[in-house]
């Protein structure tokens, strides 16, 4: 079993909001899992430095390797969170993230939400798996659940809407 990143702050490694810190912390770190099988987007102080779009030329590459990019499926589960207005991974309503449709992996400038810089999966990635679980919390997020439920949300407005998977898109409240 192999483990990736849906999205990444592009922070310091060992910054407390780092994705990849609060999953080992919460997750990773407690079960059997061989370290060369967990994938991780490198952080703002590792081998590429400050550039977020080498980061996710890199990860993009990686992501070549385990699976051909023939629109095949992925992932077996992609499971994400969304936020309080639908976005998902990194990807904010109405940003160029949402409407690209020709890479996997993409850097993300000025977030509406800090850190302002962040390397995400791609709605096209997303697809790409059998099977999306979208988990979210709150009663912030209720309307924005509530636009997903009904039909007709389009992705720049709600990036929830496009998170689909190829078998199954569930949602858990």
């Amino acid at each position: 079993m192999n483990f990736f990143w849906g999205d990444e702050r592009f922070v310091a490694r060992d910054h407390p909001d780092r994705n990849e810190k609060q999953a080992r912390e919460a997750l990773l770190d407690h079960l059997p899992v061989d370290p060369s099988r967990v994938h991780v987007m490198a952080p703002s102080d590792g081998g590429f430095g400050n550039d977020a779009t080498a980061v996710a030329n890199a990860y993009q590459a990686l992501l070549c390797a385990y699976g051909r990019l023939d629109r095949t499926p992925l992932f077996d589960i992609c499971l994400l969170g969304m936020g309080e207005e639908g976005h998902v991974a990194s990807i904010f309503p109405d940003s160029p993230a949402v409407l690209e449709k020709q890479r996997e992996v993409v850097a993300v400038y000025n977030c509406p939400k800090p850190p302002r810089t962040r390397i995400s999966l791609t709605l096209s990635a997303i697809t790409r798996s059998r099977e999306v679980w979208l988990m979210t919390t709150g009663e912030a997020k209720a309307s924005a659940v509530a636009t997903l439920m009904e039909e007709g949300a389009t992705p720049q407005q709600l990036p929830a809407a496009g998170a689909q998977g190829s078998s199954a898109t569930r949602v858990f409240l």
